[in-house]
């Protein structure tokens, strides 16, 4: 395979260390293919423990080197918006990018690529606004006052799905609490974060301060996890990999935030806008063909209305067009990853061996691209016990469950591992501050799903995973608290002598 790919001549991303592109020191590469015609497009450096030594030992270094560490916040806020303006103006080349890596439609990843350049002014924004507090103290003669400083090198671990955005997610904040990073993507989709490294290099950012290494989870994400000059690691991604990264960082005491799995409810009431509704849910679940952690993968419908609603949403999501997501009226788009595609596949089997009856789709369309499409697939039928209801899919699956009242709606949408996400569609205020306050979830959107903001911090309960991201709050997770006492009496008293 290696010598076919460098006959073919293809595109070769190295890692990016030190504000250098270098070779892995293995020598290795692996191919990166593109999910809608499943062709081979680029190679990808295949880093091991002496890649991810190289890059922390450059991160810990930028830290402490006066390029970086003598920055002011306001200096280093600078740096950002210069950085969000490279975005900004290089998002159609980024997006095609990481659209070719992923199969993301057209038409919402340049949306989303783009928008991360006000993510980054954002944090340029709040980068000189974090401050310290004065303390009273019950000490006589001692002035007290607190002050942050960044924790030191962060680990960013991220998935396929969407790597720049959940990059940005972690890597504005800790920029602009004056920390430095290593962030490793996701095998199948490293190609973007590449040319990404190239822009914080472009926008002034001191060597090291942002690096790259590309590979596989055991042989680059845990050396990363492990490494003894990481002080936080930020992961999103499943469960399972997010649980192994926890123990892996108690080891060494690291901070973590997790942004991990979900299985969403999404709440219709009979008093719903129901045709606002339907397009509320075919966006929660359908949308990137439901390869989002915050998918309203299960649909809660009041029980009068179930059987109309549900036909309005086959109606609707029936004419779906599916195919190249380079085409910009494509709606729904490739299963980024063979294995995924898989595990929906078993997912769709499991659900109707369990009893759940399939109303709509169900079916994998061999006739389209490399055949990595799963049509929009609809379950009626459905328990909240199964499979389907409580395990993440992560595709464009929908479980349908009724509900007959209040009550019943809060146990069913609570009666599962995860809190992410959950939406609520109703013209009651009343009812839509009772399910706001009861439902067990990091994020509840009332008549709207999926809407996130750089100003609004999102992250789960439960199983979906530890800290928050995005907002104010977040610039927290990367700064440690110091308290500073000075003594304001000369007189300072004989410890042996008690008064």
């Amino acid at each position: 395979m290696d010598q076919q790919l460098r006959e073919t001549d293809l595109p070769r991303y190295g890692n990016f260390i030190g504000g250098q592109e270098i070779a892995p020191s293995t020598g290795k590469y692996f191919p990166t293919e593109n999910p809608y015609d499943g062709k081979v497009w680029a190679e990808i450096a295949r880093s091991d423990a002496h890649d991810v030594d190289a890059a922390v030992t450059a991160a810990h270094a930028a830290l402490n080197g006066a390029a970086w560490a003598s920055l002011t916040a306001t200096q280093r806020g600078a740096l950002l918006r210069r950085l969000a303006d490279l975005i900004i103006e290089n998002a159609p080349h980024l997006a095609a990018i990481e659209m070719r890596d992923n199969g993301k439609l057209a038409a919402e990843v340049t949306g989303q690529v783009r928008y991360l350049g006000d993510y980054y002014h954002y944090y340029a924004g709040l980068a000189d606004k974090v401050q310290g507090a004065v303390i009273p103290t019950d000490k006589k003669g001692v002035f007290a006052y607190t002050k942050y400083e960044a924790k030191g090198v962060v680990g960013i671990i991220t998935p396929w799905n969407s790597p720049l955005a959940l990059t940005s997610w972690k890597l504005a904040p800790a920029l602009a609490a004056g920390c430095t990073a290593v962030i490793k993507p996701s095998e199948f989709t490293s190609a973007s974060m590449i040319e990404f490294a190239r822009l914080i290099k472009q926008a002034g950012f001191p060597d090291g301060v942002v690096n790259v290494v590309t590979g596989f989870g055991q042989e680059v994400g845990e050396p990363l996890v492990t490494h003894p000059l990481v002080a936080h690691v930020g992961f999103t991604g499943g469960g399972g990999a997010g649980r192994k990264i926890y123990e892996l960082a108690a080891r060494g005491l690291k901070t973590v935030t997790l942004e991990l799995g979900g299985k969403s409810p999404n709440v219709v009431f009979d008093d719903a806008d129901l045709d606002q509704a339907v397009k509320g849910v075919v966006s929660g679940v359908f949308a990137a063909s439901g390869q989002t952690c915050m998918a309203g993968s299960r649909l809660l419908v009041q029980r009068s209305i179930q059987e109309a609603f549900v036909q309005r949403l086959i109606d609707f999501v029936g004419q779906a067009k599916i195919g190249d997501p380079s085409k910009m009226d494509t709606q729904i788009g490739p299963i980024a990853t063979r294995p995924q595609f898989e595990r929906i596949m078993a997912c769709i089997e499991s659900a109707k061996l369990e009893g759940a009856t399939c109303v709509l789709g169900g079916r994998a369309r061999s006739d389209l691209g490399a055949g990595q499409f799963v049509e929009p697939t609809i379950f009626t039928d459905v328990t909240n016990d199964m499979r389907i209801a409580q395990e993440e899919v992560f595709g464009p699956v929908l479980a349908v469950i009724p509900f007959d009242d209040e009550e019943d709606a809060i146990r069913i949408g609570n009666d599962v591992a995860y809190g992410l996400a959950a939406g609520v569609w109703t013209r009651s205020l009343h009812r839509a501050m009772v399910m706001t306050d009861r439902l067990k979830a990091g994020t509840v959107w009332v008549n709207n799903y999926r809407a996130t903001s750089f100003t609004s911090p999102f992250g789960g309960y439960k199983q979906s995973g530890i800290g928050r991201e995005s907002g104010v709050e977040t610039i927290k997770e990367y700064l440690e608290t110091k308290c500073v006492m000075i003594s304001t009496d000369l007189d300072v008293p004989n410890p042996f002598i008690r008064r």
